[in-house]
């Protein structure tokens, strides 16, 4: 009981909040009481709060938030997504947080080729590179490959000094750091060294075929119409494929068209291809970029046309 009321009943006040039902506690019994399908909601979101604890994961208020946001879709049990474990390192488990980000990863370990597409915070490069360190352990596939267009966003950097590994770097950074995530940190070197962890600029991919690999692109919005097709078609034997990128944030010169806007309609009906879109519910960073992305979306909605008929 401790558990599911939180620190100084904290998870108590968010159930208090946020659901039109009154909800009494005493002893080891939860009373709730109000219109009936309040209190059908609320019986439920409480039962998915002691299924999660009883799978040994504690909570926290970003969870008893997401368990109560996620009461509305008939189609999620938050308990099942909220306990599905990827990849453990260091005492953390990577899983996904959200009734999209589920299908996301679904549609990974179903298809051979998959583009997550959706706004910053949404998991869409982490959840895949917690499903590529997952194929390595597994012996699914004998290494990793990460990629992504060297293209500054919305700024130049200039002239960078160093070896031509120095001036990449800035752009493969977030690979990096994600890939730190989910491995020891002293196995790092060692996988990038022996090749079983490739990270390298979009233009080193051409004239390849890549078996037996889990290959991610990332930032794919930034690749042209010829990038998207060259990438794709590295694809090897026993290998797969995960393009993720947002179509809001696109910093192609102007008059380029994004690989990534028009390869859902070259590929839209293809066998063994999923499209998965994530929104800014599936934020799963700080709750107020959540928030910022919305607001975007919104302001962006209201002003598209007045825009195009400026043009």
């Amino acid at each position: 009981m401790v558990s599911l009321l939180g620190p100084s009943d904290a998870f108590l006040r968010i159930l208090e909040d946020q659901l039109a039902a009154d909800i009494h506690v005493r002893g080891a019994r939860v009373t709730i009481s109000g219109a009936a399908d309040q209190v059908a909601k609320a019986a439920e979101i409480v039962t998915e709060l002691v299924t999660i604890l009883r799978t040994g994961q504690g909570l926290t208020s970003e969870t008893v938030e997401r368990v109560i946001g996620m009461a509305d879709d008939p189609h999620a049990a938050a308990a099942e997504i909220l306990t599905q474990n990827i990849v453990s390192s260091r005492g953390r488990a990577v899983r996904p947080k959200t009734l999209n980000q589920k299908r996301y990863v679904d549609a990974i370990d179903r298809h051979t080729v998959v583009f997550g597409i959706g706004p910053a915070g949404t998991g869409k490069t982490y959840l895949a590179m917690a499903k590529a360190v997952q194929a390595l352990q597994n012996k699914e596939v004998s290494r990793i490959i990460l990629t992504r267009p060297a293209i500054e966003a919305g700024e130049r950097l200039g002239f960078l000094p160093g070896t031509l590994n120095d001036k990449i770097d800035p752009y493969l950074r977030p690979l990096y750091d994600a890939l730190h995530d989910m491995v020891e940190p002293d196995s790092v070197p060692k996988l990038l060294t022996s090749g079983t962890v490739e990270v390298a600029p979009l233009a080193y991919m051409r004239g390849r075929t890549l078996n037996d690999a889990f290959i991610i692109l990332d930032e794919a919005q930034n690749t042209s119409m010829e990038q998207m097709k060259m990438f794709l078609t590295r694809l090897g034997f026993g290998s797969k494929i995960v393009v993720t990128g947002d179509i809001t944030q696109i910093d192609l010169p102007g008059g380029t068209r994004s690989g990534l806007r028009g390869v859902q309609d070259v590929l839209d009906g293809v066998d063994d291809i999923a499209f998965c879109t994530l929104t800014s519910r599936d934020v799963v960073r700080h709750k107020l970029v959540g928030r910022i992305v919305a607001a975007y979306d919104q302001f962006e909605s209201l002003n598209q046309p007045r825009e195009q008929h400026r043009r």
